[in-house]
């Protein structure tokens, strides 16, 4: 004897544009504020961990202000390692140290560090070509005039290489919002966990849509402060307002 049949509920299927547009705002802002929030702690971290970094990379380099090429090799290889992995296998990877930074492995504090330790091993290797691209007789001129490691250091190479510096600080701001939506798919929250939850899972259209226009707009918004610092943050900028005239462009100054 056969078993009776058991009638099953149809799945439906979420249509495109389910949630309403007056109804979007409210969805996606807190989101962008979750992400803002994230990625400025990652930052936080990323240059206060990354600058000094960058700085013993390169002066521990041969020709740096202190030789020493084995550990310069080894913390080398050790920045590579890190970014060389694709984030989502690094954020994979460091499950288990981000449970035990934690306690947990879901939410902004868990997306915090795997993106940090990315954003480090990127910006050092940002502030260590930055650094080499300041003129070697100017670190000579202040080592003959008796300035100490730390003295030529602050005031003769991250000084000229500030714009350098600040254009790789933008990139790496954007590679970490970038991030910050691959997170989403942990569970970090917001807008990458807004565009996988609704635009993607329940193929909200008007989500995905407004979550995208939101990340191309901030990583505009960002891009766009910092080329206006990396201008300001020029030597021949920082000159004229010392002298308090008004900065001439490339073009003023060819004429």
């Amino acid at each position: 004897m056969s078993a009776p049949a058991v009638a099953v509920p149809a799945l439906r299927v979420p249509a495109a544009g389910d949630t309403p547009l007056a109804e979007i705002p409210a969805l996606v802002l807190p989101a962008l504020g979750e992400t803002l929030l994230m990625v400025g702690i990652v930052m936080a971290v990323v240059v206060l961990v990354g600058v000094p970094l960058g700085v013993l990379l390169h002066n521990l380099a041969p020709g740096g202000l202190v030789e020493r090429p084995a550990l310069h090799q080894t913390l080398g290889w050790v920045v590579s390692v890190g970014r060389s992995l694709p984030f989502l296998i690094l954020m994979a990877a460091l499950v288990p140290v981000t449970r035990f930074v934690t306690g947990t492995n879901i939410g902004i504090a868990a997306a915090v560090v795997p993106m940090s330790l990315a954003g480090i091993a990127f910006f050092a290797r940002i502030v260590e070509n930055s650094l080499r691209s300041v003129p070697p007789s100017l670190v000579r001129v202040a080592t003959a005039s008796g300035a100490s490691p730390v003295q030529i250091v602050t005031t003769v190479q991250l000084s000229e290489a500030l714009p350098s510096i600040i254009g790789g600080l933008t990139i790496n701001t954007i590679a970490m919002i970038e991030y910050s939506a691959i997170a989403g798919t942990i569970g970090a929250g917001g807008i990458g966990y807004v565009a996988v939850t609704y635009g993607y899972q329940r193929f909200d259209h008007a989500v995905m849509l407004a979550t995208i226009v939101v990340l191309v707009t901030l990583v505009a918004l960002v891009q766009l402060l910092g080329d206006g610092l990396a201008r300001a943050a020029t030597p021949h900028a920082r000159r004229s307002r010392r002298r308090g005239a008004p900065a001439r462009t490339t073009a003023e100054v060819a004429a």
